[in-house]
């Protein structure tokens, strides 16, 4: 792992793989925190095409949500770069969000997540990369975890991503009248126990729950991640 940006003093620049759709070829990539390159990347070659569109995100802007939003602790800013262009954006939240399931359960909530408009199917035949969504959703399942949520992670989707998410597995929670009615995912599992999301808080923490076949042990770690 090559490191360049913080959270909670963690380096993060995780290199991913990506399919490049013309030659059918794993390439790698740069996951990393938002910076302004991203930004400036969005504004020259993202904007114009977007909004000559009739994409639901069409309207997005990106310099704003990195202003009021990543101002708070509890959000956090990530892009994907691939041959040195800005190839999908994210915008998690880290607090505030309780899984439908047990609301007891913190999650980590996709604010926002959008790909490049020649990463989309329904703008450009055949698009450039694949991978790039489900790696940053990916991701955002890993933070869950480091955070100690278990992978539990949420969003509200634009009604052309609803197939997305659901070929991700994510459980259709139904509409969302708090949320213009938009359709509610999650990813949710149940813990083995309540020390199932205590392991992050030591490295090498071990915690060990009771099972049929006796007492099994874990060792807490960090895993990356990995496209599907």
């Amino acid at each position: 792992m090559l490191a360049t940006a913080l959270w909670g003093g963690v380096e993060v620049r995780q290199t991913i793989n990506l399919l490049q759709v013309l030659n059918n070829q794993l390439v790698e990539g740069i996951l990393t925190k938002l910076s302004q390159k991203h930004l400036d990347d969005f504004e020259t070659f993202w904007k114009a095409r977007l909004q000559c569109s009739t994409q639901e995100d069409q309207f997005w802007n990106w310099e704003l949500k990195n202003r009021v939003y990543l101002s708070e602790a509890i959000y956090e800013g990530y892009a994907i770069e691939c041959e040195g262009i800005t190839q999908g954006l994210m915008l998690l939240a880290t607090g505030g969000h309780r899984s439908r399931f047990e609301p007891d359960r913190r999650i980590v909530y996709v604010h926002s997540l959008a790909t490049a408009p020649w990463n989309r199917p329904s703008l450009q035949a055949p698009i450039t990369y694949r991978l790039v969504g489900s790696v940053m959703l990916r991701f955002a399942q890993y933070r869950s975890e480091e955070l100690g949520y278990g992978g539990l992670v949420g969003l509200h989707a634009l009604q052309e991503a609803e197939a997305f998410y659901q070929r991700m597995n994510m459980i259709n929670c139904g509409a969302d009248e708090a949320k213009e009615n938009l359709t509610y995912f999650e990813w949710y599992k149940r813990r083995e126990s309540v020390f199932d999301e205590l392991g992050h808080l030591e490295p090498g923490f071990t915690h060990c729950w009771r099972s049929r076949n006796g007492v099994q042990t874990r060792r807490g770690r960090t895993e990356g991640i990995s496209p599907d």
